[in-house]
């Protein structure tokens, strides 16, 4: 049993599953587990989970991990935290108990108050401020649905009864026992009431939204002192030192340090995110300006565009309609299906991100001829993931980005056949990483820096290794026809001009 104090425990709470994994100080794996907890869809377009069942993964696979017997619990060092971003949470400051569902970053029951505020002008205040567009994705508007929608929700607050978090906070909050009320700049910065450029929450989005101040938690750096997990949770007790949000943590993990640096992530949505420095560029094309991490009172910046369905695309082909037995398997029949089979599938389950941001939008699959069965249904579901990476680098080429490097990861890039499709389509070059687990590994990193185990980010950059490079090689004239007809789907499933 190793005892030396080198080992970060790192919780990556995400949207389909809570997991934990124990890093050595090189970034390897010595142990994970993984929950997956149920969905729960109330309405059409509405997303929320069980802040119970959150809560009881994360405790699961922490407990999991720390009882492996690998390593002696004395031997981990410090806990990170990656989560799903946006995701809002409300509750009971005395009991802990939350007073409704987490409502999920895919929720899109404020999508007709967003339209009314876009109406009445208010959406270039928001963006000068927090780099976000106005849209039902980011925290505010869950928020103040929770506020005027649960019953004596709005008194409780106003009183200081209740405290607000997005996930990070919410398992802060657990961890300690109730005392640290925390958040880092990355997890603020998309709840659409923190600016991004005074590094503070700010009046004039509190007041917009009616959204009393004392229930939001502070911010601090990515890398920070969060607070020690409560006696009894584990056989000791743990310092937390690292929070950032998934794709941030992401970013963080690939060490993408440089500007320009970019890479993008695969799991239930993509994110491609690629580092600006200390500049706040404000994108012409629908991407999103945010924090990149913040260390030591400094923060980078990075350009942001989202996708909410990826990864969740293969879950849906196995799940709901069950073209899949296993998703692994739509590897294999990707590879033997025609790359210009004429089908496309617009994964809109829960509308469109960018650079659409259509969150009335909803799926279909076009194309369908005869000849067209279930393979060419699967294919053109990994096909959408590449497409639409493809249109998210395309505006940030139109905001004077090019990408030469698209570093990814996630659980999608295990797929050969969808990387080289993937460099096809966006005509970069995309390499994979040793450690594909690049969230949670990002976490691990940050609190390894609060820490001391890592002297610098220079420190961190020597520990990332390249897997496999996918280098593009498609025809032009194929690669024009097939984005042609993505892009003619994509006009079909849209409901904006």
């Amino acid at each position: 049993m190793i005892t030396m104090t080198d080992y970060i425990l790192s919780i990556d709470q995400g949207t389909t599953s809570s997991r934990a994994i124990i890093f050595d100080i090189q970034g390897n794996i010595i142990s994970s587990a993984q929950q997956e907890f149920p969905q729960i869809y109330p309405e059409n377009g509405w997303v929320e989970h069980n802040p119970k069942d959150i809560w009881d993964s994360v405790l699961h696979t922490c407990r999991a991990v720390l009882s492996d017997n690998k390593i002696a619990i004395r031997a981990i060092n410090s806990i990170g935290i990656t989560n799903q971003r946006e995701t809002t949470l409300l509750w009971d400051r005395r009991t802990g108990e939350p007073i409704y569902n987490a409502i999920v970053w895919q929720d899109r029951r404020t999508s007709d108050y967003c339209q009314q505020l876009k109406k009445q002008g208010k959406e270039s205040l928001i963006t000068e401020k927090t780099g976000l567009l106005l849209d039902p994705y980011f925290s505010a508007t869950k928020l103040k649905w929770l506020l005027d929608n649960v019953q004596g929700a709005r008194a409780s607050a106003e009183a200081g009864e209740l405290a607000f978090g997005t996930v990070d906070t919410f398992l802060l909050w657990h961890l300690t026992g109730g005392q640290s009320h925390k958040t880092d700049a990355t997890n603020a910065s998309r709840t659409m009431m923190f600016n991004i450029h005074q590094q503070c929450w700010d009046e004039d989005l509190l007041a917009l939204f009616d959204i009393p101040k004392a229930i939001l938690p502070e911010v601090h750096d990515s890398a920070a002192d969060f607070g020690m997990t409560q006696d009894g949770l584990f056989d000791i007790s743990l310092p937390i030192l690292g929070i950032a949000g998934d794709q941030q943590a992401a970013l963080f993990g690939q060490a993408c340090f440089e500007p320009g640096s970019a890479k993008s992530t695969y799991g239930t949505g993509c994110f491609v995110m690629v580092n600006t420095g200390d500049k706040a560029l404000t994108s012409h094309n629908k991407l999103l300006t945010t924090v990149g991490y913040r260390l030591n009172g400094k923060v980078s910046y990075a350009l942001e565009g989202s996708i909410f369905v990826a990864g969740a695309v293969v879950q849906w082909l196995r799940d709901g309609v069950k073209l899949l037995d296993h998703a692994s398997e739509s590897e294999s029949i990707a590879a033997q299906t025609p790359l210009d089979h004429g089908v496309y599938l617009v994964p809109a389950f829960t509308g469109l991100g960018a650079p659409h941001w259509d969150p009335d939008a909803r799926g279909g699959i076009l194309g369908l001829t005869r000849a067209s069965g279930i393979a060419e249904i699967i294919s053109a579901g990994l096909q959408s993931v590449c497409y639409q990476t493809c249109d998210l680098l395309a505006a940030m080429a139109n905001d004077g980005i090019d990408i030469a490097e698209l570093k990814v990861d996630g659980g999608m890039v295990a797929n050969n056949w969808l990387l080289q499709f993937l460099a096809d389509t966006v005509n970069s070059q995309v390499s994979r990483p040793q450690i594909t687990e690049t969230t949670a590994l990002g976490a691990a990193f940050l609190a390894g820096l609060q820490s001391g185990l890592y002297q610098s980010q220079q420190h961190i950059q020597t520990l990332w290794q390249l897997n496999q490079q996918f280098v593009p090689n498609m025809d032009e004239a194929l690669r024009t026809r097939l984005l042609k007809g993505w892009h003619e789907a994509v006009q079909r499933v849209l409901t904006t001009g």
